[in-house]
């Protein structure tokens, strides 16, 4: 028999990652201000939150990673989750492709399709944690501690992956164009995982407590920048520094810990709001959102863009209002494709079948 919280569904997690697509969405519609105003001390300060949005959806994606193998493992369908899992990360994947091919000349340039972006660090990340978590996953205490020990790993050989140079330059720096190597942003979805593992043993109360412990670590790092700086040679200090890292996972592990206290006292029986439902659709369709926006962005439709149209010419107050468009639109087609997927296959077929009879009989003899 199952545990009572290993049904429990953590909307805390939804939310954090509905709230880090809100946070992304605006961070790049900063391509539409005027240059002058993206180096501006308001610029700076927005920046500097943005800074946890791919920190937070690397910790979301290995916790829900962690959790649901480590539930699937205690009812008996480990080999059913892993599946869904591995189809998951190929879609993950496939999107990052797709990204790729609307921003660079693939077919003449093909080196761009092994360009690291987010989900492409997104999807590598998760199929090492797949790997390492199918054979785990029956242990969570082991898998818990093994994903610690390789998340701190991660961060502290950070630094030294600077210079690594040949083929694995393209997947561990930035050397060769990768806006999102391995190295350092593996590190967070392993603390994920880390946090999945212990919650899909523990439920809430041990989430609560890898979080605390997170937190303290995470506040130890970023109080020692000085001699961590000191330890390696001439690196990128707020790129690759344990301590950038651990300044990074600390405001996350804040921020999910303030979801879950929210999540706590709303309690999951009440209804819920509609900004509820607003954030949890993002969390629950942050590939499509994350797709949707940069095509209504930067993909020309009809000569239409709004890097076209408004791009480096808007100041605050129009910024402001062309990102809520932005998001609004996100929103909507997101809905749109989660209607559309969520029609039986056999219900469409049959509608067209029927559809078809009816214009053959209508048709004139």
């Amino acid at each position: 028999m199952s545990p009572p919280h290993a049904l429990e569904r953590v909307r805390a997690i939804d939310w954090l990652r509905g709230l880090a697509v809100l946070l992304m969405i605006q961070c790049h519609a900063f391509v539409l201000l005027r240059p002058e105003l993206r180096t501006s001390p308001a610029a700076r300060e927005l920046l500097r939150v943005d800074g946890v949005v791919a920190p937070a959806f690397l910790f979301s994606a290995g916790f829900a990673l962690a959790l649901l193998l480590v539930r699937s493992t205690a009812s008996g369908k480990r080999g059913e989750r892993l599946g869904r899992n591995l189809r998951r990360i190929l879609q993950v994947l496939g999107a990052a492709t797709l990204v790729n091919w609307m921003w660079f000349p693939l077919f003449r340039e093909p080196r761009w399709l092994v360009r690291l972006d987010i989900l492409h660090c997104v999807g590598l990340s998760l199929l090492l944690l797949l790997g390492v978590g199918a054979g785990l996953a029956s242990r969570p205490r082991v898998l818990r501690g093994v994903t610690l020990a390789l998340a701190f790993i991660t961060f502290f050989l950070s630094p030294l992956g600077e210079a690594v140079s040949g083929p694995w330059a393209f997947l561990l720096n930035k050397s060769t164009g990768a806006v999102f190597p391995l190295l350092p942003w593996l590190g967070f979805a392993w603390l994920g995982a880390y946090a999945g593992a212990v919650t899909g043993e523990q439920g809430r109360s041990g989430l609560v407590r890898a979080l605390l412990l997170l937190i303290g670590l995470g506040l130890a790092g970023s109080y020692a920048a000085e001699p961590l700086k000191a330890l390696y040679p001439d690196h990128h200090f707020y790129v690759t520094n344990p301590s950038n890292a651990a300044e990074r996972w600390l405001w996350v592990c804040i921020a999910l810990l303030v979801l879950v206290a929210l999540e706590s006292r709303l309690g999951s029986e009440s209804a819920p709001s509609r900004v509820r439902r607003f954030v949890e659709s993002f969390g629950s369709s942050s590939l499509s959102a994350y797709v949707i926006h940069l095509g209504l962005l930067y993909f020309h439709v009809f000569g239409f863009s709004f890097e076209v149209v408004w791009g480096n010419r808007c100041g605050w107050g129009l910024y402001a209002l062309l990102t809520g468009l932005l998001i609004l639109l996100t929103y909507a087609l997101c809905q749109g494709l989660d209607l559309v997927r969520d029609l039986p296959p056999r219900r469409l077929l049959s509608r067209a079948t029927r559809e078809g009879r009816e214009q053959e009989f209508a048709r004139p003899r």
